[in-house]
C-alpha cells in the first residue's frame, strides 16, 4: 500500500471508481506532459485502488454464492449427471 493513500475500505464504490478515474486521467497527463518521476508513484496508487476494487468484487461474488447455497439454488443442484 502506498503511504499517501488512506484506507480505501471507507470509500463507497462510487467514490472509489471516481477517484480511480481521476487517477487514470492524471496518469495519462503525466505520460504526456509531467515529470517522469511521478509516473511510478501514480502506478503504485492505481494498483492499490485496483486491488480494493478486486477485493470488493470477490467479496460480492462470495456473498452471492453463499446466498445461493442457503436458498438451495446453487449450481451443484442444477445438473444431475448420475
Amino acid at each position: 500500500m502506498h503511504p499517501l493513500v488512506s484506507s480505501l475500505s471507507t470509500l463507497s464504490d462510487e467514490e472509489l471508481n471516481k477517484k480511480y478515474s481521476e487517477l487514470s486521467k492524471r496518469f495519462s497527463q503525466a505520460h504526456r506532459f509531467g515529470p517522469a518521476n511521478v509516473i511510478p508513484q501514480l502506478q503504485m496508487i492505481m494498483q492499490d485502488y485496483q486491488a480494493e476494487m478486486q477485493r470488493r468484487s470477490a467479496k460480492a461474488l462470495e456473498d452471492m454464492r453463499q446466498r445461493m447455497d442457503k436458498d438451495g439454488k446453487a449450481f451443484s443442484n442444477i445438473i444431475d449427471i448420475q
